[in-house]
C-alpha cells in the first residue's frame, strides 16, 4: 500500500473534503481523488460515502484512518530513531571478551559510558577462541583477544600490551628476592587457570625448555579465584599483569622478577571488516583510536598504543 496514497487519504479527512486537502497538499482535486479510488481498489471497499453533501467515512474509511495515523506515526518515529542512532542516543553495544583481557578495555568503556551514557553495553564473556567466530556471526559487535585472527574478513586493531607475571604471597621465600631463576621453581606449588590458552602452552613449554617441573597441582576457572588462592597461600600463580597490578600496588601479592619469564601479550579490537559497523560499535573503536596508551588497567612494562589496524591474510 502506497504511503503517499494514505497521507493524501488523511488529509482529506482531516480537511473535510477532497478540494481543500488538494490546496494543502499542492495537487489538483482529480489527483487526490484518483489516489483515494485507488486505495480503495486495492482494499476491496469504499471508503468514503459518495452523494454525501458532507464528508462520510464509511467503516472501512474510519478502520482505515486510525491504521494509517499509527503507520505514519510509525514511521516518523522510525525515521527519528535512524537519526537518534547518528547522534548516538539510541542503539546498543555488544562485545565478547575473555576474563582477563576484558581488563584491556574496560578504561576504555568508562570512557564510552560517560560520552555516550544512553547507550546499553553488553560484554559477554566468551573464550577467546570463539570471539572471531562469534563476531563473523553477527552476534557480537566487537571482540576482545590476544592473537590477529587468520580470517581475511575481519580488522584486529591492537590497542595494548601487557605481559606475564608470576605472583607470590608477600610472606613467600621469595617475596624479597631481587631476582628468581626459572629453575628455582621447581619445588612451587602452582595454581593454574583450568582454560587452555597459547599462552598457557608456552608457560608449559618454557618450563620444559629449562628441564623444571611445573607442579600444577590446583586447577580453578577464574583469575579472581587464582588470585584469592595465591593470597591464602596456597601457591604460586602466572598470571596477566594486568588483571593483578592492583593487588601488586597494594601489596598483598608480590610480583616476581623472573629474567626466562618474558611472554608478552598483545590485546586486539576486532571487527568485521566486510560491512559498515554499527554507530555505537563504530563510536567504541574511534573512542579506542584517541585513547592514550597508559591505560591504568594494563600495567605493562610497554604498553602501546596502535591506531594502525593489523590485517593478516590466510
Amino acid at each position: 500500500m502506497d504511503l503517499a496514497a494514505l497521507e493524501t487519504f488523511l488529509a482529506v479527512v482531516n480537511s473535510g473534503s477532497f478540494s481543500r486537502a488538494a490546496e494543502i497538499l499542492h495537487r489538483t482535486q482529480p489527483a487526490v481523488s484518483i489516489a483515494v479510488r485507488k486505495l480503495e481498489e486495492d482494499l476491496g471497499q469504499p471508503l468514503v460515502v459518495r452523494g454525501s453533501r458532507e464528508l462520510k467515512l464509511t467503516d472501512a474509511g474510519r478502520l482505515l484512518v486510525d491504521s494509517t495515523e499509527r503507520m505514519l506515526n510509525l514511521r516518523e518515529q522510525l525515521r527519528r530513531s535512524i537519526a537518534d542512532l547518528g547522534q548516538m542516543r539510541r542503539g546498543q553495544l555488544s562485545l565478547g571478551a575473555n576474563e582477563s583481557s576484558i581488563h584491556a578495555v574496560l578504561p576504555t568503556l568508562a570512557l564510552y559510558r560517560r560520552r555516550y551514557p544512553d547507550i546499553p553495553i553488553a560484554v559477554h564473556r566468551t573464550f577467546s577462541r570463539d570471539v572471531p567466530r562469534e563476531v563473523l556471526n553477527y552476534r557480537l559487535d566487537l571482540g576482545v583477544i590476544s592473537f590477529v585472527p587468520q580470517e581475511s574478513n575481519l580488522e584486529a586493531i591492537e590497542f595494548a600490551r601487557d605481559d606475564l607475571a608470576l605472583v607470590v604471597h608477600p610472606g613467600h621465600r621469595f617475596a624479597r628476592s631481587r631476582r628468581v631463576e626459572i629453575t628455582d621453581l621447581g619445588e612451587e606449588t602452582f595454581i593454574a587457570h583450568i582454560v587452555e590458552s597459547p599462552y598457557r602452552r608456552q608457560v608449559i613449554q618454557l618450563f620444559a625448555r629449562h628441564h623444571t617441573a611445573l607442579n600444577r597441582m590446583v586447577e580453578l576457572p577464574t583469575i579472581d579465584s587464582i588470585k584469592r588462592f595465591v593470597q591464602m597461600e596456597m601457591g604460586v600463580a602466572i598470571v596477566p599483569r594486568m588483571c593483578v597490578g592492583l593487588e601488586i600496588e597494594r601489596g598483598a601479592l608480590v610480583a616476581l622478577n623472573v629474567p626466562q619469564l618474558k611472554i608478552s601479550r598483545h590485546l586486539y579490537l576486532i571487527h568485521r571488516n566486510d560491512h559498515q559497523l554499527p554507530h555505537a560499535a563504530k563510536a567504541l573503536v574511534d573512542l579506542l583510536a584517541e585513547t592514550p596508551a597508559s591505560q591504568e588497567a594494563v600495567r605493562s612494562s610497554a604498553p602501546r598504543h596502535a591506531r594502525r589496524a593489523v590485517r593478516q591474510n590466510s
